[in-house]
């Protein structure tokens, strides 16, 4: 009983106060993030907005920079609903750019920095942009794709080159209010673009609407105020790095402290030095660190709690004792999606919870799924099926009018109606296909189990990659470990496979036996292969599309690979791959 009410006082008192900061949050208020900056640069200017390395900018710098940026874009003719590129590494310049774009109107596209060639021109392209702004250190790597875009945008660098010029003399006054008269919540803000591990990225429109709905709803998970500091080491150009943490700050008055790009061996000497009372994660940078060699400063630091995504069971206990983390705050949701929510209370492994009392208010549903075919499942009367608390299926949304229930989109129509599904509960009704498979308990949180397509079939059993991970994660020796599944010629389904990053202490000779205690037979991977890293994001999102690809031929892979026979590894030579493709080893 008691553990009852405490989860829901939890819930609630979080609740509660993130909806107090939303209560001026409406889709047709003239107030954006632009203004709620511009308040506690007039009523606290001298307060730190921005530690970057050796440098501080107060909320009055912060502002004044942000003028500069949109009295040069109103030079350039660039006005209400255009959309300028931003090409960037973090620095504190990043911020004041976009925040600058907005007071005159504008929409600035976050373009990821990770991109070279082909995907990085398709990004440019599909923003449909007139100017773009590069960081001197990304020059390089635009120029080489400026002959695969059809129209040439203006190229302005900032860090020795043209932007720095044109901005240094333009006013740091604030703009003229008309340039973005008209301009509301339901205006589109930024163009954030999804990873591309499956495809070419989409861009995917974030009004400032969902921009406040993300910003507050971390500061009130988190409790942030004036006082306090928000350490982020991810990039700006993704939703979490560059709006989720950023609003931590710049919707409290607090400070936000903003690293280039995220290191293992400096992470605790920052959070030592500049003393933030919070963290944005990712679960592999979590991963990182947990793994890494003892450091000098890793408890000695002022955190009140860690806020973020990805954070896997297995290795969450460990993670909070090592680094006497006080809280850890896991939350879900898409950067366009409707589907979010905050795990307020701390629950291991959940990544978040709906109270049978909020359904009504928050329409995250999770419906059955046929991985075969990867649709959800419907039943005689054409409708889909909710799923039972303890039964995995796709976690969907409604898409309504209501403020935090709408799926604004990708530029492409084609890619925004792929993540729609319709006549799910009723005729005519519409939800946010998240592509993730999830599940409920009988508390009503909500735990990630794989994404879509992740989850295969072998042996006519669904095997979720994350619980095999989960599985490989806990062995000795084993650092990190990336699931997949590859098609073996004759066999139906699709056979695990594992890439392995191992420390000193791993012996693949155990490695079956150890498994065979957590993993029924056909969870257990097939192949392996032994790599010195996992390739990855910008945004700590392990790849798999090449390793899948790339299969398991031992005459096309150079690291070493290994198959599962007779209840233990093997390595995996030319006579046993033909072996394979004959059909004469058994898998």
């Amino acid at each position: 009983m008691f553990d009852a009410i405490a989860r829901e006082a939890i819930y609630i008192t979080a609740l509660g106060r993130t909806l107090r900061r939303m209560r001026h949050v409406r889709p047709d208020s003239p107030v954006t993030i632009v203004d709620i900056v511009d308040g506690f640069a007039r009523d606290n200017p001298c307060a730190p907005a921005i530690l970057f390395e050796e440098r501080t900018l107060s909320y009055a710098q912060l502002v004044q920079d942000a003028n500069r940026y949109a009295h040069w874009a109103h030079a350039q003719g660039i006005g209400r609903g255009e959309t300028v590129a931003l090409l960037m590494e973090n620095r504190p310049e990043y911020i004041a750019a976009w925040l600058g774009l907005l007071k005159a109107g504008a929409v600035a596209a976050l373009i990821n920095t990770n991109l070279r060639g082909g995907p990085l021109a398709h990004s440019i392209a599909i923003a449909d942009v007139k100017h773009v702004i590069v960081g001197a250190e990304l020059a390089e790597a635009f120029a080489e794709i400026r002959p695969l875009l059809q129209s040439q945008p203006m190229v302005w660098t900032q860090g020795g080159g043209n932007l720095d010029a044109a901005l240094a003399s333009a006013s740091p006054d604030a703009p003229d209010p008309s340039w973005r008269a008209g301009v509301t919540c339901n205006d589109r803000a930024l163009y954030i673009f999804t990873s591309g591990t499956t495809g070419l990225p989409k861009a995917a429109q974030i009004t400032h609407l969902r921009m406040l709905f993300m910003m507050y709803g971390f500061a009130g998970g988190l409790n942030s105020g004036p006082a306090d500091r928000m350490y982020n080491v991810l990039p700006l150009y993704h939703s979490a790095g560059g709006i989720c943490a950023v609003g931590v700050a710049l919707t409290a008055g607090g400070a936000l402290v903003l690293r280039r790009k995220f290191s293992v061996h400096e992470f605790w000497n920052d959070c030592y030095r500049y003393k933030p009372h919070f963290f944005q994660y990712i679960g592999e940078l979590c991963r990182y660190l947990l793994n890494a060699p003892p450091a000098l400063h890793e408890r000695e630091h002022g955190l009140r709690a860690i806020i973020g995504n990805g954070l896997r069971p297995e290795i969450w206990p460990a993670f909070q004792e090592r680094f006497a983390i006080p809280k850890i705050i896991e939350f879900y949701g898409a950067t366009e999606g409707n589907v979010s929510m905050l795990n307020y209370d701390g629950k291991l492994g959940a990544v978040g919870r709906v109270p049978w009392y909020m359904r009504r208010l928050v329409t995250n549903r999770i419906v059955r799924f046929d991985i075969a075919h990867e649709m959800p499942v419907r039943g005689a009367d054409g409708f889909c099926i909710e799923c039972q608390p303890g039964e995995a299926g796709e976690a969907i949304g409604q898409i309504t009018a209501e403020p935090g229930k709408t799926f604004d989109g990708y530029t492409k129509q084609a890619d925004t109606e792929k993540k729609v599904l319709r006549d799910v509960f009723a005729a005519g009704d519409a939800w946010f296909r998240t592509g993730d498979l999830m599940r409920r308990d009988e508390h009503d949180y909500f735990y990630f189990v794989d994404r879509i397509g992740d989850t295969f079939r072998w042996k006519g059993e669904n095997v979720a990659t994350s619980e095999v991970s989960e599985a490989l994660g806990v062995i000795p020796g084993i650092k990190e470990a990336n699931v997949y599944g590859v098609a073996v010629p004759g066999q139906d389904g699709r056979a695990g496979m594992a890439a392995l990053v191992t420390g000193f202490s791993f012996d693949v000779t155990t490695l079956a036996a150890s498994l065979a205690g957590n993993l029924p037979s056909y969870a257990q991977p097939v192949f392996l292969r032994l790599q010195p890293e996992i390739d990855i994001t910008g945004t700590f999102k392990q790849k798999k599309t090449d390793l899948v690809a790339e299969g398991f031929d031992p005459t096309t892979v150079r690291d070493p690979l290994y198959v599962l026979e007779d209840g233990r590894y093997v390595p995996l030579d030319a006579e046993r791959y033909t072996d394979i493709l004959a059909g004469k080893a058994k898998l």
